[in-house]
């Protein structure tokens, strides 16, 4: 006990029982504060809370506005977008292999979604850095259409932080698919915790806009 001279002093003043109902109680009332939404445990990068999406929360509704950057710093915005269908196919990224890796190949090189009307792109949390240096050691990423969404913010006003698919929920992304019609409305969203390549399902959607 003499590792532990604090317990010893609980024990010895008969103070466990208080101590226990006390911590109980404690953990008790963070749970209701929880429960209400009074109490946020999630933070961002700026260590700041934020307010959580739900990806349902979007459907059928306006896309949320964003602005995403592509390998050669150009910006790729909702605004430009409007009159055409897009496809945003939020994923891990770099770190999810080979899954992540065979389904952003097979997006950005199916011609469906490479037409006057119809835009695919994968969207990642990766640095452009560690892009480069996989593509030049694997030629076939260079098809990927991939945008960076460094900050996550993109990723969360679209709820795709907290997707089913995601192994490290409120941190990093899934796999999940977002089909956006020409409106900007979000009439798809497709999760997909097998990480599977889905282009005919896509495309399938896309048919029906």
């Amino acid at each position: 006990m003499q590792f532990f001279p604090f317990a010893t002093t609980i024990m010895k003043n008969n103070a466990f029982p208080i101590v226990i109902a006390i911590t109980v109680g404690i953990l008790i009332l963070t749970g209701v504060l929880l429960a209400r939404g009074v109490l946020n445990l999630s933070s961002n990068e700026g260590g700041g809370t934020f307010q959580r999406v739900s990806a349902e929360a979007i459907l059928n509704k306006s896309a949320p506005a964003f602005a995403l950057t592509d390998l050669d710093g150009k910006v790729y915005s909702s605004e430009m977008f409007k009159g055409k269908n897009v496809v945003l196919f939020f994923n891990e990224g770099l770190r999810c292999y080979p899954a992540c890796w065979n389904a952003m190949v097979a997006l950005g090189g199916d011609e469906r979604f490479r037409t006057a009307d119809t835009a695919a792109f994968s969207v990642v949390v990766d640095s452009t850095g560690e892009w480069e240096r996989a593509r030049e050691k694997v030629p076939e990423l260079q098809q990927v259409n991939v945008l960076f969404d460094k900050d996550k913010s993109v990723s969360r006003a679209f709820g795709m932080l907290d997707v089913p698919s995601s192994m490290h929920k409120g941190s990093l992304l899934g796999h999940t698919y977002v089909v956006i019609d020409k409106k900007g409305i979000v009439r798809s969203i497709i999760d997909d915790p097998r990480m599977g390549t889905l282009n005919d399902q896509i495309a399938e959607e896309i048919s029906k806009l």
